[in-house]
């Protein structure tokens, strides 16, 4: 397995994790979507899972990314709250 400089810091829908990737670009932060899904389809291959993302970020940007994820995730647990 090969190493990398990037750690999964969320995953979810589309839309959330559009949102998420919205908020770490507006501060600054370079963020990668991975979708399993996409891949598969693209390739010929079906999912057993749609419309699921993965966002990661740069190890040297964690501590930046955190607390923006952890807004959302509380964010998202108000709003399950209220419905």
């Amino acid at each position: 397995m090969t190493e990398t400089n990037y750690t999964k810091v969320f995953s979810g829908s589309f839309i959330i994790v559009q949102l998420a990737m919205d908020r770490l670009k507006s501060a600054g932060i370079n963020a990668i979507i991975k979708d399993e899904s996409e891949s598969g389809r693209l390739a010929g291959f079906g999912s057993s899972i749609q419309n699921y993302q993965e966002l990661y970020v740069n190890k040297d940007e964690l501590s930046e990314a955190l607390p923006i994820i952890n807004g959302v995730k509380q964010e998202l647990e108000e709003n399950n709250e209220d419905a």
